[in-house]
């Protein structure tokens, strides 16, 4: 078998028996370049995670309270609430669990190249089609990546992977301003090639660590191309439900596919989504008279009351979950004095305790968190009043600025840590005057806000969150940040699998961020939600990734 390991296994290996890498960071590394899971976890000296609740039962219903968003165009998704509904017909190629491990899904293996340039995916050969029986194939999977890699679809994943397969180039026009237009294009005509019906291979330019995790991520879902990309009622799919009804704002509803299923499908007969709106007093109050059975995210101000009721288990984890306050570069943001003014003026300990109940960690002002395995403790900006005041006197506004933060009322807490950094940053000038905008409002225009605070969901690695929100041109790039260095810094991090050589890159990182970036951090939060405890075959993901199919119910 040694034979056949991938070198950058062998090296771990070594690293592993001298105890420079921990035994988690050798398993991920391992799954991650091919090793079948069971075999990892055994060459780490684990044991398989195990759910142990008791043999599933067949049959019931789950209700979740959850909003019911327009599901029409997954490969553009921004919620993670619109992939929870579509996720149960709509399959990945890859799943990374609650572990952060990375295993097959539709594909049954992939393979790296030495340099990482190139992986190989061998699909499952039992997945077919919901509605026609057919095979999953090749080509299916090929018209999936070439249509989120495509600028006019509008995906996330074109700054998730553009500098692994995408060419950056001028499209001849020019804006507004007169600045020259930019889009981006596979770098090569076979960048993304069929070998054969089960098989596809990418070929990158650049080498990339991470590309079975970048396959889950939550846009990327398989559709069949006969649709075109738009999901409705009885869309085809490999997943274990049918989407029976959806009424966007009310409910979804999705029936258990009765057999072909390739993961042997759901134990449950019926998923709903019962939309209960953003008030988190109506959702503990729908979970005590049993209108639904788990919510989708708890809030801190129902913590407490959640915690006095003996049907519901509150379950919990640490995660890189944030909400960013985050500025264009318009004047007085312009200038980066003002910017780190802003950071020098916020108490993250501060505004973890006042929010969010202390539940999670201070955030550090740049976009990596220390459950991340690449993160690099560089320190951070303290709170200091002095310094903000004199970085907004040197950037020529020595009696402050007044300016305009948008923030959400729901979840609770955002409103909370929005309050609680204005009433921060008074001290040292900046006179903030707070818009809440409707949710629903916000998220149609969340890239377009001068000054907003957006939250942001979990991630595997710090890389992906820095491709997807602060690589220049991307589509989630709120901010419209862009510096040249720091985009061939994410590149060159990208392509280490050695955890130290890519936490020195991110450090340097780190450190443009905090000299130069658009963001204020207040803090990391651990993720919780409420379920009954009838319900079984459940841990809550980083992420909060709802699997209907692997719940049962305990009646």
């Amino acid at each position: 078998m040694a034979d056949k390991l991938h070198p950058i296994i062998k090296l771990a290996g070594r690293d592993f028996a001298d105890g420079k890498l921990d035994r988690r960071e050798f398993l991920r590394i391992a799954t991650l370049l091919g090793i079948a899971t069971p075999v990892a976890f055994g060459m780490a000296g684990l044991p398989m995670p195990a759910m142990a609740q008791g043999a599933p039962k067949k049959g019931g219903i789950v209700r979740l309270g959850s909003r019911v968003q327009d599901l029409k165009s997954p490969h553009t998704y921004s919620w993670v609430e619109s992939a929870n509904a579509a996720r149960q017909t709509l399959d990945y190629l890859t799943y990374t669990g609650i572990d952060n491990v990375t295993r097959p899904n539709l594909v049954a293996k992939w393979e790296p190249s030495p340099d990482l340039k190139t992986w190989t995916l061998t699909l499952r050969r039992d997945v077919t089609w919901r509605k026609d029986n057919r095979k999953l194939t090749a080509d299916d999977v090929v018209w999936n990546i070439k249509r989120v890699l495509d600028p006019k679809t509008g995906s996330s994943v074109v700054g998730l992977l553009k500098g692994f397969i995408l060419d950056e180039y001028e499209t001849g026009e020019k804006d507004d301003k007169g600045v020259a237009k930019k889009s981006t294009r596979l770098w090569d005509a076979n960048a993304v090639q069929k070998v054969d019906d089960f098989t596809i291979r990418l070929n990158g330019k650049a080498a990339n660590l991470g590309i079975p995790e970048a396959l889950f991520h939550y846009p990327l879902m398989i559709m069949d191309p006969a649709e075109n990309g738009e999901f409705k009622v009885g869309s085809n799919g490999t997943g274990a439900f049918d989407m029976v009804e959806l009424d966007v704002g009310k409910r979804a509803r999705f029936a258990a596919r009765k057999s072909g299923h390739w993961g042997g499908g759901a134990h449950i007969d019926t998923f709903e989504i019962i939309d209960l709106g953003d008030d988190a007093a109506a959702q503990v109050a729908a979970l005590a008279s049993k209108q639904v059975d788990m919510i989708y995210q708890g809030a801190v101000t129902t913590y407490d009351t959640v915690q006095k009721m003996p049907n519901v288990q509150i379950n919990s984890i640490d995660t890189a979950y944030t909400a960013v306050a985050r500025v264009h570069s318009l004047k007085p943001f312009d200038d980066k004095r003002v910017r780190q003014a802003l950071r020098h003026a916020t108490d993250p300990d501060a505004v973890l305790k006042l929010a969010y109940r202390g539940l999670g960690k201070p955030g550090e002002h740049h976009h990596v968190s220390s459950v991340h395995p690449e993160y690099a403790n560089v320190g951070y900006m303290k709170q200091d009043i002095a310094k903000a005041k004199a970085l907004l006197a040197e950037a020529g506004y020595p009696n402050g600025i007044d300016t305009e933060i948008i923030a959400r009322p729901q979840p609770d807490w955002e409103l909370l840590a929005v309050q609680a950094m204005v009433e921060q940053w008074k001290e040292a000038g900046i006179r903030a005057r707070i818009n809440v905008m409707p949710s629903a409002q916000y998220w149609n225009v969340w890239t377009k806000v001068p000054f907003g605070f957006t939250t942001w969901a979990h991630r595997p690695l710090g890389t992906m969150v820095h491709s997807l929100a602060y690589r220049t041109g991307g589509a989630w790039n709120e901010s419209n940040w862009s510096n040249a260095e720091f985009d061939k810094l994410i590149t060159e991090a990208e392509g280490y699998l050695d955890v130290e050589k890519r936490r020195a890159v991110m450090a340097k990182l780190e450190r443009i961020m905090l000299d130069e970036g658009p963001i204020v951090v207040p803090l990391w939060r651990s993720v919780f939600n409420y379920s009954d405890k009838k319900i079984k075959g459940y841990k809550i993901h980083p992420t909060i990734y709802i699997e209907a199919k692997d719940m049962w119910v305990d009646a």
